[in-house]
């Protein structure tokens, strides 16, 4: 009888898989958690922008000017900025720069502008918005803290009643959205001029937002509406010149705009309009966004020294 060999092989343990549902619940944190962390890191950087340094001074353009420093209204961050005095006037234009800018607004020019003004007998205050140029501040809120910064502005030229009996905010961009805000909520502003402005920052930034991030706009803008507050404290929906522009009461404000500007549409100035009907809205032909003086200066000085003449 042949003897049975019995061979005892060994029995491996089948290996679980992971439940299909566990696996796309894992990607989708995964997912969603890299979306986060990317608006938040993008967010940051938006917030935190470098500074632009100041490469020039008013002398440039044959101005004499006086340097200046004053306090932010509420929370006390000291500004910088230039006064540039027109001899024997009363009336001031306060120039608020736009976002990643400062007081010299390069992209403009600002300075032709204030020699413009100069010339017509106006004062000019030029200054740095927080987190800009040579100001204090950490944090670029675009809108939300600047107006604190702009309204201190105008505190500081009330402090100064040779210069004070008129006061004008002229804006560009983020500045000229700033600039309406400061305008409704001071009563001390006697007019302003808002070039490029935008007319509510969340509604902007929920189709725009991707021309400042070069992100897609799905799913980033939702992500950075959930992130950037908690890292930030920016609340956009705070930011709304078309909610506030009716609190100018009847105070004339002038609206610039380019029909090319792809930045910031034109159908922000058209909102601001038909929320205040009585704002004068220049409409500049192929002007991309703040090169409405550049495309025509002749224009937008005629056009601004007419508004201030009705004042």
């Amino acid at each position: 009888m042949d003897a049975k060999v019995l061979v005892q092989t060994e029995v491996k343990p089948k290996r679980r898989k992971l439940p299909k549902l566990l696996i796309i619940v894992v990607l989708i944190i995964f997912t969603v958690s890299g979306v986060l962390g990317v608006s938040g890191y993008v967010g940051w950087n938006l917030t935190h922008p470098v500074r632009q340094q100041i490469d020039s001074t008013p002398l440039s353009a044959g101005l004499t000017y006086e340097s200046v420093v004053f306090s932010s209204r509420g929370d006390g961050l000291d500004l910088k900025g230039w006064l540039i005095p027109s001899q024997g006037s009363t009336k001031t234009v306060i120039f608020a720069h736009g976002y990643r800018k400062n007081r010299l607004q390069t992209d403009v020019p600002a300075l032709p502008i204030a020699q413009f003004l100069k010339a017509k007998g106006y004062n000019v205050l030029m200054f740095d918005f927080r987190n800009s140029g040579e100001s204090e501040g950490e944090l670029t809120s675009v809108g939300q803290y600047e107006v604190q910064d702009l309204l201190g502005a105008v505190d500081y030229i009330k402090t100064r009643p040779d210069i004070s009996k008129q006061i004008v905010l002229l804006g560009f961009s983020m500045g000229a959205s700033t600039a309406i805000l400061a305008g409704a909520r001071e009563k001390a502003v006697t007019a302003v001029i808002a070039d490029s402005p935008f007319a509510d920052l969340e509604t902007y930034l929920s189709k725009n937002l991707s021309v400042w991030t070069d992100l897609p706009s799905v799913p980033f803008n939702q992500a950075f509406f959930v992130v950037v507050p908690v890292l930030t404290g920016l609340r956009p929906e705070t930011v709304s010149p078309v909610k506030e522009i009716a609190n100018l009461n009847s105070r004339p404000i002038l609206l610039i705009h380019g029909e090319a500007d792809e930045d910031i549409p034109i159908t922000n100035s058209e909102m601001l309009q038909k929320a205040y009907p009585k704002a004068q809205l220049l409409r500049v032909p192929r002007a991309k966004h703040v090169k409405n003086f550049a495309a025509d200066q002749t224009r937008y000085l005629s056009a601004v020294s007419a508004f201030l003449d009705t004042l």
